[in-house]
């Protein structure tokens, strides 16, 4: 493999890894090739992305290797994730969102196997709207950053802690999601008497993220569930 071949496989890797990110060990198993060459190839990068003033960035966090945007591009990052047509949340980020308040914390890859689909987009979507956020790194293999809620999710919602949310369904397969969804939906807005009608469904109108072409995903996972008291 070809120098240039190597570096626009590893971009490319790095943008499907998301912010998860790989270890130069990873990236060095599946383009089959010495760790050397890959940190070799990922250093020129870095500075052909600096000097080619790119976009994005390669980062290198906790032992992993990711893409991330510029710090000095915030602003107008903070402008998309809160600009008026990005108010309101699609059913997948509903579905995510009531797994990680019920489920966390919780990864992506989990997630995804309770959903049945990619969630990635999902995610940062909650990310960007400070209903979730990255609450520390799971010992597995590649350290996936695993997800909880936020005091913003919280305060929306009047909740004193996350132990004050309703009775939850079951949220371990893509089954019955959709309703336990809205059903968690439907009884966090009545705990809110002092709140405008209709004002949690204002806020989480479904948006079409085309879920429904998603990729599907087998099996779930059984993860520790603090609410079900089976466990």
């Amino acid at each position: 493999m070809d120098f240039p071949k190597l570096k626009s496989i590893i971009e490319g890797l790095l943008f499907l890894s998301g912010e998860e990110g790989l270890s130069i060990k990873q990236i060095a198993e599946i383009v089959d090739q010495r760790a050397e060459l890959v940190t070799d190839a990922i250093e020129e990068m870095i500075g052909e992305f600096s000097r080619h003033g790119r976009g994005v960035q390669i980062m290198k966090i906790a032992g992993v290797v990711q893409l991330g945007t510029l710090p000095e591009h915030a602003a107008y990052f903070e402008k998309l994730a809160y600009s008026p047509a990005r108010s309101s949340l699609s059913q997948a980020a509903l579905e995510t969102l009531a797994i990680v308040a019920y489920r966390q914390p919780i990864t992506r890859v989990e997630i995804e196997e309770i959903r049945g689909v990619k969630s990635e987009r999902a995610i940062h979507t909650l990310v960007n709207k400070d209903l979730i956020v990255e609450v520390g790194r799971a010992e597995a293999i590649g350290r996936p950053i695993l997800y909880g809620t936020t005091k913003s999710f919280l305060d929306y919602f009047g909740l004193a802690s996350i132990k004050d949310l309703p009775e939850p369904g079951l949220f371990e397969d893509s089954e019955n999601l959709e309703e336990e969804t809205q059903l968690l939906f439907n009884k966090l807005d009545m705990q809110q008497p002092d709140a405008p009608e209709n004002d949690v469904q204002s806020v989480f109108d479904f948006e079409d993220e085309g879920s429904s072409n998603e990729q599907d995903f087998a099996g779930h996972t059984e993860d520790e569930d603090p609410w079900n008291s089976s466990k």
